[in-house]
């Protein structure tokens, strides 16, 4: 369906297929264990022109409690109609099972791909970041969906921290039981733990957060084994104890772009060569965090601060030209003053809508 809608799109990046089939695939995705996922397709005259996911997220109303169902993957060609058909399905599907609130696109859940792209179309998509059509928020809006948060995409260059960033982490190196420890590779698995620990106690007061589940620990570990640079993935230790972290991924995105989606065994040989000998020129920041135990603490205040620091004189130090950090949500002021003042830049707004939902 994707080529459908974006073939002809120059800052289009074909998702790998073999990915996508995985997301969708229930005993290869664990999101499934605690979700119901309905798939709908519009055809006109004989012809695909639209799809779009329902989805009831057990996990979110375990935390919530809010009757919100989702929906994903829309993608549709330029026709009202055609969208409209679809929101109407997936509406009609959640409300069948008594949620009361559709909210999207979420593809499948926040955690994954979240929002619908409204500006910064002239530029590729990040990795794990989606990407969609200029008419596509004005088609949403069309069929009733109405803003709800947008999520904000920061450009942020690879260069020698700044003198405020840097006098940051030079306080923060000063500290003797403070360090800052790359991932180990090796023990990807159980890392990969102890980054979910700290991101699932760093962000559980965020708008829409649920927590990543142990199987989906397990599922990330294993997609990231390729992937991950730990140059540029760190923790932050106090007297040996992680609590913080920065995971930053090269972008796969810069990889990929030529492959059409197709990982055949050329394109493999490929895409390995351009990850670990010719190596990405770009990254996404995509989890920075503390523990909420040392917020408000005097001591460690530096910290947030200097952990963006201290990823930019990684990502500096080994070739790294710049980074997107994403997301943000527009309403947290405070850590959307910090990373300007930093020299980042709003380059692309994503928007997730909604709407109440009705039975057919």
């Amino acid at each position: 369906m994707s080529y459908e809608i974006y073939g002809d799109d120059p800052a289009w990046v074909a998702p790998l297929k073999i990915e996508v089939a995985e997301r969708l695939t229930p005993h290869k995705n664990p999101f499934f264990d605690h979700a119901e996922v309905a798939l709908f397709t519009a055809y006109r005259d004989g012809r695909l022109c639209g799809r779009i996911s329902a989805q009831v997220d057990h996990e979110h109303l375990r935390v919530h409690d809010d009757g919100a169902g989702f929906s994903g993957f829309f993608d549709t060609v330029d026709d009202v109609e055609v969208g409209t058909a679809l929101v109407s399905a997936a509406t009609a599907w959640l409300a069948e099972r008594g949620m009361t609130t559709v909210r999207g696109p979420l593809s499948l859940s926040i955690n994954e791909e979240a929002g619908l792209l409204v500006e910064g179309f002239d530029t590729p998509p990040c990795v794990m970041m989606p990407h969609h059509r200029a008419y596509q928020g004005r088609l949403a809006e069309a069929t009733g969906l109405i803003k709800v948060k947008d999520l904000l995409a920061w450009s942020y260059p690879a260069a020698p921290p700044t003198p405020r960033s840097n006098k940051a982490l030079q306080a923060v190196n000063a500290l003797p039981e403070v360090r800052f420890r790359s991932i180990d590779k090796r023990r990807l698995p159980e890392e990969v733990e102890t980054a979910l620990r700290i991101f699932n106690d760093a962000w559980q007061h965020n708008w829409g957060f649920v927590p990543a589940t142990p199987g989906e620990a397990a599922k990330m570990a294993r997609d990231l084994r390729l992937l991950i640079d730990p140059t540029i993935a760190f923790f932050a230790e106090i007297e040996g104890r992680a609590v913080a972290l920065v995971i930053a991924l090269p972008n796969l995105n810069e990889a990929t772009r030529d492959l059409g989606g197709r990982l055949t065994p050329a394109n493999l040989l490929k895409l390995i060569w351009r990850l670990k000998v010719k190596r990405p020129k770009t990254a996404r920041v995509m989890m920075v965090g503390i523990v909420t135990e040392l917020r408000g603490v005097k001591r460690y205040g530096a910290l947030s601060t200097a952990l963006f620091a201290e990823v930019t004189r990684r990502g500096f130090g080994v070739g790294y030209e710049w980074a997107e950090l994403s997301w943000t949500l527009e309403d947290n002021r405070g850590i959307n003053i910090g990373i300007k003042a930093m020299g980042a830049h709003i380059y692309k707004r994503y928007r997730v809508y909604e709407k109440p939902s009705a039975a057919p």
